[in-house]
């Protein structure tokens, strides 16, 4: 037959080994035709997760934990942020004061520890722009975001996305203003900033420093950091005008009323009037402060109970 001819003729190597019509195989022929069983190969990895092949993983489709890039993200971020000339300056008060909070939200506390030197300083000088409402330094920094891409790790970025969101949903309380620029700011902030956050801190990667929460007064654009000690100092302070307005105050009441001539009765009644006026506000004075003090007494003493709590 055609078939056989061909097989022989394309495998000599194979015609020569086979054993011929009715005889029996040889000891030889039985060990090379059995075949051995495939080799396992192990594969070692330090990781926790197990390990996969490049076949199964692509089978498989898109990986459901797999993070989006941060090139576009920052790029949408940078465009949104530049802003019309003088844009900031032009802001109302109270839209100014609203701009202020969101640069404390994307600027305050650890920002350096949490996302890094780089990042963070851009975030600061960001941030500062904005306190000083200058739109021209406020557009070179948002250009520079881009380039922060190499610096950002899976730490810091979870990090920085979580500043991303506190900044935008500032911004979403300023409103409407000029041609919707400021909520364009908000919706992107939020956004690309809850998927920039969707991978959770990884405390090693960060200083225990980072995740101390501290507390902070906030009058107008004056910022005070709340510590045991300056919560100490305060009380004492509170003490002592305290004192100083109950001395007054009774320095004031020992004066007695016919110690002095008046010319007429109209100015005996201002005269006593005027005393108990001072009086008021000398024993008001007095309580405030002494209530503030114990105040802060109390708060310094929560404030150390945290601290060695954590």
């Amino acid at each position: 037959m055609a078939t056989p001819t061909t097989a022989v003729l394309r495998r000599p190597l194979l015609a020569a080994l086979r054993p011929a019509a009715g005889a029996h195989p040889s000891r030889f022929q039985l060990r090379r035709r059995r075949r051995s069983p495939p080799l396992a190969l192990a594969v070692y990895s330090d990781s926790p997760k197990p390990v996969t092949s490049t076949s199964s993983s692509s089978a498989g489709g898109d990986d459901p934990d797999e993070e989006p890039p941060v090139l576009p993200l920052l790029q949408e971020i940078a465009d949104c942020l530049v802003l019309p000339p003088n844009f900031l300056s032009q802001l109302p008060r109270d839209l100014r004061l609203d701009l202020n909070d969101a640069a404390f939200d994307l600027s305050s506390g650890p920002v350096l520890d949490e996302c890094g030197q780089e990042v963070g300083d851009l975030l600061l000088n960001l941030g500062k722009a904005w306190e000083l409402a200058d739109t021209s330094t406020s557009n070179s920094l948002a250009k520079q975001l881009p380039s922060m891409e190499p610096y950002l790790t899976r730490s810091t970025k979870s990090a920085f996305g979580k500043r991303l969101v506190a900044a935008g949903r500032r911004f979403q309380s300023l409103g409407q203003y000029g041609k919707g620029e400021l909520m364009k700011i908000a919706e992107t902030m939020i956004k690309n900033g809850e998927q920039l956050s969707k991978r959770p801190v990884i405390q090693s990667d960060v200083q225990p420093q980072a995740t101390k929460e501290k507390r902070k007064l906030k009058f107008g654009e004056l910022e005070l950091e709340l510590t045991a000690e300056r919560a100490n100092i305060g009380a004492a302070v509170g003490a002592a005008f305290g004192f100083l307005s109950w001395q007054l105050a009774q320095g004031v009441q020992r004066i007695p009323d016919n110690s002095k001539q008046y010319a007429n009765d109209k100015a005996l009644q201002l005269a006593q009037s005027l005393k108990v006026a001072l009086l008021g506000i000398g024993y008001t004075s007095a309580g405030l402060s002494l209530i503030t003090a114990v105040g802060l007494l109390v708060l310094a003493q929560q404030i150390n109970a945290e601290e060695k709590s954590e």
